[in-house]
């Protein structure tokens, strides 16, 4: 304790120099979001962990804390029994199994109770099968997940890393067992302790197991030195917590202290059964020295697949539950590769196991553990010795195999062999008999590739024999004549083996490599169809296919929508999936891990789920329906693996690409608001302060205003009033043309007497304005809407008359082949071609020198909206008139002859 307060006096010091750790700020504000774990330790049953954990929840009780006892069991113990009295109980669940009546922990009621704090006891407790979670350290971290604070008791003994010491000590198998990795989470460890002597005093007393029982316990487990050693482990666990908070508080608060010592370790591993043994071992060195570790598993090419990639991938599980990282190595040469391995990661000591020497073990190679010592001359080297133990574990030469495999690799080697001795016998007479032992080795090489090594050692024994009995004197006799041909059969006999083991593992890699070279395939192709697709829709429908294709399993992606996980894309596209599955997937999707069928998660489901984890995080689940299968093999867990990281990239680009869409949306529609309040602003303002100047004017001055002075100002009113008009005008054109609510009358009519009419109208207006008019005598008639064809020349027109400068207007009107041509000329400063495209934008204007050209920017897109509804096309050219002003040409279809008569 006078270290820690030392430590804390120093904070203000030494705080502002120094950054936090981030990683331990992260990691703390993780756990300001979920709920309080407390776990009270013991050495051994009968401690008193039930007890003080009640006592402790009674004093709470009483100050008011709202705390529940979720599940606590007295073993009979009236003295824990009463404290139970007066505090809020959970009713337990009553679960029917092998016909037996069962009371477990109800993890629903506990959910929808939702106390501040939780009492859930036996933390290492298995549950019956069939419930939500397989182990009781499951349901707490569902419970603390969501925000509740829990309680739990266990003992020393249910760690996952002292479990084997403990069975070594006191002769009992620990089944029941928690990962390391939740001890490590918890908040708080409060140790409950006894001395050996006063809790063997209570199991006499009849405290802890009722008296046959208790006879047995003492006889057994409860012997003071047992008792000694697991107070001893009770002891340095709970010392270890506590300065794993130590450090935590010093790198959040950025603190320079004595650190733990900056150890590394790499433990290498095997598929043999002794390399438990080092993991667990390993677990024990790291924790004492407060070290990271890595876990490297040695495996060969040849060695890759079947029960090998099983045992591996159970040891690596072992490792990352007790706190490890974890990673596979293939390499041929173990000694370079761990070498390689320790200079990069900057490894200090290496844990290695060596098995007990077996009797018939080569004296001339050196194991593992002696060439690391030879190589490593500055990094302690850790031997974990001992016999490999009875495990379900067998190489893959020795590994079961079917009837029919069994038939093939017996049948096919007699049946070279036969074929190659009958061709013998054909050709004794030609050959000599020691030249025919080749053709026998053709036989195991055929055997070989077509069955494996197996078969290729059957043929070998096989060939051995029937040269022998066949080819070598004396004939028909398995004994041999001459000694010279004792040595050549036995070299025969060697080469065969040789070469069948030879042809039977070359045959492997061969067929493995052909399933790579699939799957690499798949892969690819995969990716380059995801890699088209930019919708959402359309990457989830690929996958979800490509799924079903590849594990020939029913395949769903789940996706939040509103807030809620539900099925975007399935195949085939009636796959149901139940609340329980939806339970599964939403845990998957919450806790970014593996559920349902053969998980740690609700494993009686038939859908396994796991998580698509993107750049933002976790972004849906994929569940493949595992209903008629035991599960995934490791070349196909592998092979899921790559395709949720192709997944999980093509769906990221497509939110990227659906949101930057929304974003461009959003851009435009937000420029689009501004030209439009821009062009209210100036287009009304602007008329209605001439009107209301001109209307104050007259109502001021009245009859005092000369009538010269009265007709201007009322001529004012009425061009700004006719502007407004317009402008009121243009935007329902405009608003008519987005909603497709145009209606328009497609008739034949004249254009020349359509181009007369807009002059005479835009000269009313502007009688300033120059028009020069150029009609073609013979212009046929046209197909389309009078007052829309008008309209677009008067906007035409209008535009022009801003721009042309001194020059005149000019509009021609001629036949193009099966179309009108209808051209307005100005001769202004012109367009630059960028931005011939925009000038049919909405509220897009060229500027005059002055800085705002008038008008309201709607005219030109309402031409080229009237005219495309008429079937035509309008465009812009610039420059028209000796390298300056600009030309609109409106091209529309002419009527037919027959036509022009209806």
């Amino acid at each position: 304790m006078g270290r820690i307060k030392q430590l804390e006096a120093s904070m203000a010091d030494y705080g502002q120099k120094n950054r936090p750790d981030p990683d331990r700020l992260l990691q703390l504000a993780t756990r300001e979001t979920r709920g309080k774990l407390t776990v009270f330790l013991g050495a051994a049953p009968g401690v008193g962990k039930t007890y003080a954990m009640l006592q402790r929840a009674r004093r709470l009780k009483e100050e008011g804390e709202d705390i529940v006892v979720g599940i606590a069991e007295t073993h009979g113990r009236a003295e824990t029994a009463e404290l139970l009295k007066g505090l809020d109980v959970i009713p337990r669940k009553e679960v029917t199994y092998r016909e037996r009546l069962l009371e477990e922990f109800d993890i629903d009621a506990a959910i929808a109770r939702k106390p501040k704090v939780l009492i859930v006891d036996e933390l290492a407790h298995t549950n019956v099968p069939g419930s939500r979670h397989p182990k009781r350290h499951q349901d707490v971290e569902e419970l603390l997940w969501l925000g509740i604070d829990v309680w739990t008791a266990m003992n020393v003994q249910h760690l996952e890393s002292v479990s084997d010491i403990v069975s070594s000590i006191t002769g009992v198998t620990v089944r029941e067992i928690v990962p390391d990795t939740v001890l490590k989470r918890a908040d708080d460890v409060l140790l409950v302790d006894l001395p050996p002597a006063e809790l063997i005093e209570r199991l006499k007393e009849g405290k802890i197991y009722l008296p046959g029982n208790a006879e047995r316990a003492a006889e057994g487990f409860f012997k003071p030195a047992n008792l000694t050693a697991l107070r001893e482990l009770a002891l340095r666990r709970t010392a270890d917590r506590v300065d794993d908070q130590m450090i935590d508080i010093l790198r959040q608060q950025a603190i320079e202290g004595p650190w733990a010592t900056g150890e590394r370790l790499l433990v290498c591993v095997g598929p043999d059964s002794l390399s438990d043994k080092v993991v667990r071992t390993a677990s024990r060195l790291a924790s004492g020295l407060n070290a990271r570790w890595l876990v490297v598993s040695m495996t060969q090419t040849s060695d890759l697949g079947g029960e090998t990639g099983k045992r591996i991938d159970a040891l690596l599980d072992l490792a990352e539950r007790l706190g490890a990282e974890t990673r596979r190595v293939i390499a041929d040469d173990f000694v370079e590769e761990i070498f390689r391995i320790a200079r990069r990661e900057n490894v200090t000591q290496i844990v290695v196991g060596r098995p007990k020497p077996r009797r018939l073990a080569n004296p001339f190679r050196r194991s593992l553990p002696d060439e690391i010592i030879k190589r490593f001359t500055d990094v302690g080297v850790h031997i974990v010795t001992g016999e490999e133990q009875d495990v379900s574990y067998a190489p893959p030469r020795l590994r079961k195999r079917s009837p029919l495999e069994l038939a093939l690799a017996i049948g096919v080697p007699v049946a070279t062999t036969g074929a190659t001795t009958l061709l013998g016998l054909t050709a004794s007479n030609v050959v000599h008999p020691q030249n025919l032992s080749m053709v026998f080795l053709v036989a195991v090489i055929l055997s070989g590739m077509i069955c494996g090594r197996l078969s290729a050692v059957i043929a070998a024994g096989l060939a051995f024999v029937f040269y022998n009995f066949f080819f070598l004197e004396p004939i028909h006799d398995l004994s041999i004549a001459k000694p010279h041909q004792l040595l050549s059969l036995i070299i025969f006999l060697a080469v065969a083996l040789m070469i069948g083991d030879l042809t039977g593992r070359l045959r492997e890699q061969v067929g493995r490599s052909r399933q790579q070279a699939k799957n690499t395939q798949a892969l690819y192709e995969f990716s380059r169809k995801l890699s088209g697709t930019a919708r959402l829709d359309d990457v989830l429908f690929s996958t979800a296919t490509h799924l079903h294709a590849t594990f020939g399993t029913g395949a769903a992606i789940l996706l939040p929508d509103e807030g809620e996980l539900s099925v975007q894309a399935a195949w085939p596209p009636d796959s149901n999936l139940d609340g329980t599955d939806m339970t599964a997937a939403r845990w998957a999707f919450e806790k970014n891990e593996r559920a349902g069928h053969d998980t740690a998660t609700l494993p009686q489901i038939g859908w396994e789920f796991l998580p698509i984890l993107t750049s933002h995080g976790v972004a849906g689940v994929i569940g493949l329906q595992m209903d008629d299968r035991d599960g995934l093999t490791e070349e196909e867990d592998r092979m899921l693996t790559a395709i949720l990281d192709q997944a999980a990239i093509a769906i990221d680009r497509a939110q990227l690409v659906k949101e930057n869409a929304k974003t461009t949306a959003l851009q435009e529609s937000e420029q689009l608001h501004t030209a439009l309040f821009s062009s209210l602003s100036h287009d009304l303002k602007t008329p209605l302060a001439s009107i209301t100047g001109a209307i104050t004017t007259l109502r001021q001055l009245g009859d005092r205003i000369k009538q010269e002075s009265r007709d201007d100002l009322l001529l004012s009113i009425e061009e700004e009033a006719g502007r407004l008009t317009r402008f009121v005008a243009n935007l329902f054109d405009m608003t008519r043309i987005e909603a497709g609510t145009l209606k328009i009358r497609n008739v034949p009519l004249d254009a020349s007497e359509v181009i007369t009419a807009s002059i005479d109208r835009i000269k009313k207006l502007k009688p300033d304005i120059v028009v020069d008019i150029s009609v073609a005598p013979d212009l046929p008639m046209v197909k389309g809407d009078a007052a829309m064809l008008g309209q677009v020349l008067f906007n035409l027109l209008d535009n022009a008359a801003k721009y042309a400068g001194d020059g005149p207007v000019t509009i021609y009107a001629r036949q193009d082949d099966s179309a009108v041509a209808i051209s307005v000329t100005d001769q202004g400063k012109g367009i630059p071609p960028k931005d011939l495209d925009k000038i049919f934008d909405k509220f897009y204007r060229r500027t005059k020198g002055d800085g705002r050209a008038p008008g309201t920017g709607l005219g030109l897109s309402i031409a080229r909206g009237f005219v495309e509804s008429m079937g035509g096309t309008i465009k812009a050219e610039s420059p028209a008139v000796r390298k300056r002003g600009t030309r609109f040409i409106i091209r529309l279809p002419v009527v037919n002859p027959a036509g022009a008569h209806e």
